[in-house]
């Protein structure tokens, strides 16, 4: 019966994978067999992610092998589905549907268009794959096949040299995260005997207590898949990427941006009790993922093109992410990764609209407020916003300091709060101001509803070590508060003294990325010998 389960749970990404195999020529000659295609497995999958969902609520998590490589044990296929293999399985089969339904309306009349849809169903197979593995070296292949068809999609428009150009730049960086995740494999091995995620996490519980040798071993071990991370989820300094790929169509966008570039994240949130076991790689994670977050939250108001802006939006999350991550905020880290992928997949497939979007906020911007109107607002704001957290902290009974990272995590909250009562209060209109509270209050609340219930669900799949507190604890917080007061600072502030010469300088660097794409931009324009594209 656990068999059946478990080819239940992997069928789709394996018959979505099979897609692939479909000659290209084939697939554009026969559009309306594609573009049905397209819609039925990717509502299938959704549907069957539900079923199995279901499932199991009722039976419980299941680990099994479903194939294995005569003489080889180590190299077997399976299934390893727990509560957060469920919810990465449905939040990827519900956005892919989604995203494949708009792909076929919105290429309509491309030449092209079977052989996009091809490598859509193909990627969403692979991330479906990733989330499902039952051991790290099927992890890793469905990882490099995902690598694979987002760089077919992000060449579909092949006439377009800045297109070509990001995609191949974004290769190098995959390829590198690629060689990085390999070697962490083979020292995994090395250090635990085992690929498979049970093996792992009994031997990594067991390492605690051994030698300082085996303790850095397993250093290096998480300091790897750290790295591995970082470059699947865009952080600093492997960042810049992302926003050079927005010649892709937009469904590619919306699945990037809200389902692979996720990769990262879940692959440390999944071998968190191997990665908690080295503070040192979890605080460079936390620091690099503020930073992350700084950079992409400063450069992201200074964008003109929509996409870019959305880019750099998600360059910042996925920092915070990261950072949560650091903190050992797992949970929280899980949250984030479904909020932002469904607010990011309808940031995409609606940026269409955006200037009708804009036309409905000019309200807002009409009472933009001078230089003591904004510090007035904000003390109030600021008031708010401490209510309000203070009473949701209350009422579920959190306290954040018992929390891993509860205090910077609480800290951002309160600036987003702030920043959500600033903007309402600045219109100086009673209902709108009423409405900004509510809107705080509802906020806050469902935030830590929904906190709760993913912190219930996981309970028994992340680590719950508590790290020991250090200075260099201590300094990681003061960085992550730093960073994020300063990215509060500049979106709401900067623009009342836009007439200062200094301003205005920042400005032309933020708007160019701080040029911090270059040294990237050398790399690929010397391994293809070619200077780079015109964006």
């Amino acid at each position: 019966m656990d068999s059946l389960f478990a080819w239940t749970i992997t069928a789709p990404a394996l018959m979505l994978l099979a897609v692939g195999l479909i000659p290209r020529d084939w697939a554009n000659e026969h559009l309306d067999f594609m573009r049905r295609l397209a819609k039925t497995m990717s509502v299938a999958a959704a549907v069957l992610a539900v079923v199995v969902a279901v499932g199991l609520a009722v039976r419980g998590p299941i680990d099994v092998r479903l194939a294995v490589v005569p003489g080889l044990p180590a190299v077997n296929f399976g299934v390893y589905f727990d509560d957060l293999a469920a919810i990465m399985l449905l939040l990827i089969s519900f956005i892919g549907a989604v995203i494949c339904r708009y792909a076929v309306r919105y290429l309509d009349g491309d030449p092209e268009q079977g052989r996009f849809l091809r490598w859509m169903l193909f990627t969403l197979g692979a991330v479906l794959l990733l989330v499902t593995s039952r051991n790290l070296l099927f992890f890793a292949t469905a990882w490099m096949l995902a690598d694979l068809g987002l760089h077919n999609l992000l060449c579909h428009h092949r006439h377009r040299p800045w297109a070509l150009w990001a995609a191949r730049k974004r290769l190098i960086i995959s390829l590198l995260g690629n060689v990085v995740l390999i070697a962490a494999l083979v020292v995994t091995y090395i250090a635990l005997g085992s690929f498979d995620y049970t093996d792992i996490f009994a031997k990594a519980v067991a390492l605690r207590e051994q030698s300082e040798a085996n303790s850095m071993l397993v250093a290096v071990v998480g300091g790897l898949f750290v790295l591995a991370a970082m470059t699947k989820s865009a952080q600093f300094p492997f960042h810049s990427w992302l926003p050079d790929t927005m010649e892709a169509p937009t469904p590619v966008s919306a699945l990037m941006h809200a389902g692979i570039i996720n990769a990262g994240g879940f692959l440390v949130i999944r071998l968190s009790p191997l990665v908690v076991l080295s503070p040192a790689c979890l605080s460079m994670l936390a620091i690099i993922g503020a930073i992350t977050a700084l950079l992409g939250g400063v450069v992201m108001p200074s964008q003109t093109s929509v996409k870019r802006s959305l880019a750099f939006s998600t360059i910042a999350q996925m920092g915070f992410m990261m950072l949560q991550c650091g903190l050992g905020g797992f949970s929280a880290a899980l949250l984030h990764i479904v909020a932002h992928s469904l607010y990011k997949a309808h940031a995409f497939l609606s940026s269409g609209s955006v200037l009708e979007q804009a036309a409905r906020t000019q309200l807002t911007q009409a009472h933009a407020r001078g230089g003591r109107a904004v510090l007035v607002t904000d003390i109030f704001a600021v008031g708010g916003a401490v209510l309000i957290l203070g009473l949701a902290l209350a009422c579920f009974g959190i306290k954040i300091t018992e929390k891993p990272g509860g205090i910077v995590l609480g800290f951002v909250l309160l600036l987003a709060l702030t920043n959500l009562l600033s903007t309402c209060f600045a219109t100086r209109v009673w209902n709108l101001s009423g409405l900004g509270i509510a809107a705080a209050v509802v906020v806050a609340f469902a935030y830590f509803a929904s906190f709760e219930l993913i912190d219930h669900l996981l309970a028994a799949t992340m680590s719950r070590q508590h790290l020991a507190r250090s200075p260099l604890d201590l300094a990681v917080n003061v960085v992550a508060i730093a960073c994020f007061v300063a990215i509060f600072i500049v979106q709401n502030f900067i623009q009342s003294f836009s007439h200062l010469r200094w301003v205005q300088v920042f400005y032309v660097h933020a708007n160019n990325g701080f040029y911090l794409d270059i040294p990237f931009r050398r790399l690929t324009g010397w391994i293809y010998g070619q200077p780079a594209a015109v964006s």
